[in-house]
C-alpha cells in the first residue's frame, strides 16, 4: 500500500520526473555506450586467446585504480558544483574546475610515471605468470599516456553533469567510440595494410580515441561560453576559505574512492593468483555487470545532482521526498535489470573465445550478481547520490572502506588462497560488503544528516 502511493506521487511528481529523466538518460546512456565497448574490446581481445584477455584485463586495474581516485574528485567536486550552480553562482563553479583540473593532472601523472617506466614491475602486482606480464606491460606502457587526457575530459563532464547540460558529451562519446571500434579491427588484426599489433593496437587505438573525445569536450565547452568555459585567471582565482570548503567536502570522497579502489584492487591481487581462467571469467563478468548497472551510473549521478541544486537552493523538503523516490526507482530499476541480467547471460557468453570450464564459471557468478543487485544498486543510489549530495561524506567514506577491508578482503583472501575455491564462491563471499554496506547506508540515510546546504 505505502509503496503503491510512492508510485503514484512520483507519478504525479512530473517536474521530478522530466528532470530525472532528461539526466539519467543521456548519463546512462552514455555509460552504456562506454560499458559497450568494453564488451567489444574484450570480445576482439579474446579472440587473440584467454591469457591476453587475462593480461589486458589486469593492467587496466592501474587505469581502474587511477578512475576511481579521478571519480572522487570529480565526485567531490560535483557535490559543489551542484548545490553552487542552484545558487546559480558561476564564479565558484569556475573555481571548483579549476581546483579539479589541477587535482586530476597530478593523480593522472602519479599513476603515469611508474606505467611507462617500469610497466613489467607493475604488472608484477597482479600476477606471477611470466607471459601475461609481457603481454600486459606491451599494452600499459601505450594506454597510459592517455591518463592527463582522461583527467581534463572527465572533470569537465562532471561539470557539464553538475549544470545540467548531459546530452552533447553523450554524443561525443558515442563518436570516439566509432573511431575506437574502427581502429580496434584495423590494429588489432592488421587490415588495411597495417601489420596486426595485438593488445598494442588495442592501446594506440585507446590514446588515439581518448585524444578525439578530450579535444572535443573543450571545444564543445568553450564554443558554447557556458558556465564551464572558464579563463584561466578564473580557474586559480582560489581564497583560503573557498579552498578551505573544497577540501573539506571533497577530500573525503577522494579518499574513499582511492581507498575503496585499492581495496577492489587487491580481490584482482588474489584472482590472478587462482590462474588466468579464473581473471578471464571475473574479467568477462565485470564487463557484463557494467553494461547491466549502467542505468544506475545515470540514476545516482541524476541523484548527486538534483539533490545537490534542491539542497544549494535551500529546498530541504524537496530534497528529502526525492531522495525517497530515487531509492524506490532504483530498487524497481534493478529488479527488472536483474531479470534482463538472467535472460541474456548464456547468449552473451558465447560472444567470448573461452573454453566450457571458463563460460560455466562466468555464468555462476552472473547469478551471484543478479542475487546481490538490489544490494548493490542501493548501496550506489544511497552513497553516491544522497549522502554525498548533502556533504555527509564521511559517513559514505566508512561505509566504502570498511565494506572492502573489513569484509570484502578478508573474505577474498579465505577463499581465494586459503581454501582455493572456485572463481563463483570467492565472488559470492566478496559481494557480502554489498549487504554489510545497505545494513548501515540505510539506517545513516533515515538520520537525514545528509539534508544540509553546504554553501
Amino acid at each position: 500500500m505505502i509503496i503503491t502511493k510512492n508510485l503514484k506521487n512520483i507519478a504525479e511528481d512530473k517536474k521530478f520526473l522530466r528532470k530525472t529523466i532528461a539526466i539519467t538518460i543521456p548519463i546512462a546512456l552514455q555509460a552504456l555506450l562506454n560499458t559497450s565497448l568494453n564488451l567489444v574490446d574484450t570480445v576482439m581481445i579474446g579472440s587473440l586467446g584467454q591469457t591476453s584477455i587475462a593480461a589486458v584485463g589486469l593492467a587496466n586495474k592501474v587505469f581502474f585504480v587511477f578512475t576511481l581516485l579521478l571519480f572522487g574528485i570529480v565526485s567531490g567536486s560535483s557535490i559543489l558544483t551542484a548545490q553552487y550552480f542552484g545558487k546559480n553562482d558561476i564564479k565558484n563553479i569556475r573555481r571548483v574546475l579549476g581546483i579539479s583540473l589541477i587535482m586530476g593532472l597530478i593523480g593522472s601523472i602519479i599513476f603515469v610515471i611508474p606505467s611507462l617506466i617500469c610497466p613489467e614491475m607493475v604488472m608484477r602486482i597482479f600476477t606471477p605468470n611470466e607471459n601475461t606480464i609481457k603481454i600486459g606491460a606491451s599494452y600499459l606502457a601505450i594506454v597510459a599516456i592517455s591518463y592527463p587526457l582522461t583527467a581534463i575530459t572527465n572533470v569537465y563532464v562532471a561539470l557539464l553533469r553538475g549544470v545540467n547540460q548531459v546530452k552533447a558529451p553523450v554524443l561525443i562519446t558515442l563518436i570516439c567510440i566509432c573511431i575506437k571500434v574502427g581502429l580496434n579491427y584495423i590494429l588489432i588484426f592488421g587490415h588495411l595494410g597495417v601489420p596486426a599489433l595485438g593488445v598494442q593496437g588495442e592501446a594506440i587505438a585507446t590514446l588515439i580515441a581518448r585524444t578525439v573525445e578530450c579535444i572535443c569536450i573543450l571545444s564543445l565547452v568553450y564554443f558554447e561560453k557556458g558556465p564551464a568555459a572558464a579563463k584561466i585567471k578564473e580557474l586559480v582565482s582560489f581564497n583560503k576559505k573557498f579552498v578551505k570548503l573544497f577540501l573539506k567536502t571533497v577530500t573525503p570522497v577522494i579518499t574513499n574512492e582511492f581507498m575503496w579502489g585499492l581495496g577492489v584492487t587487491m580481490y584482482s591481487l588474489v584472482y590472478g593468483r587462482m590462474g588466468d581462467d579464473a581473471v578471464a571469467a571475473i574479467t568477462i563478468t565485470q564487463t557484463v555487470e557494467q553494461i547491466i548497472t549502467a542505468i544506475f551510473q545515470g540514476t545516482s549521478a541524476a541523484t548527486a545532482v538534483i539533490l545537490g541544486n534542491e539542497l544549494g537552493a535551500n529546498k530541504l523538503e524537496d530534497a528529502k521526498i526525492h531522495g525517497k523516490y530515487f531509492l524506490i526507482l532504483q530498487f524497481i530499476f534493478a529488479l527488472i535489470m536483474a531479470m534482463i541480467c538472467f535472460v541474456i547471460r548464456n547468449p552473451l557468453i558465447t560472444l567470448f573465445n573461452v573454453t566450457g570450464i571458463v563460460a560455466n564459471n562466468i555464468s555462476i557468478c552472473l547469478i551471484v550478481f543478479i542475487l546481490y543487485l538490489p544490494f548493490k544498486t542501493f548501496n550506489w543510489v544511497n552513497i553516491v547520490g544522497i549522502l554525498r549530495s548533502g556533504g555527509d561524506t564521511k559517513a559514505a567514506l566508512m561505509l566504502d572502506i570498511t565494506g572492502v577491508w573489513c569484509v570484502g578482503i578478508p573474505l577474498a583472501y579465505l577463499g581465494g588462497i586459503i581454501f582455493g575455491l572456485p572463481i563463483y564462491f570467492v565472488y559470492a563471499m566478496v559481494t557480502l560488503e554489498e549487504v554489510y554496506k545497505f545494513i548501515l547506508g540505510f539506517r545513516r540515510y533515515k538520520k537525514k544528516v545528509w539534508l544540509k546546504n553546504l554553501v
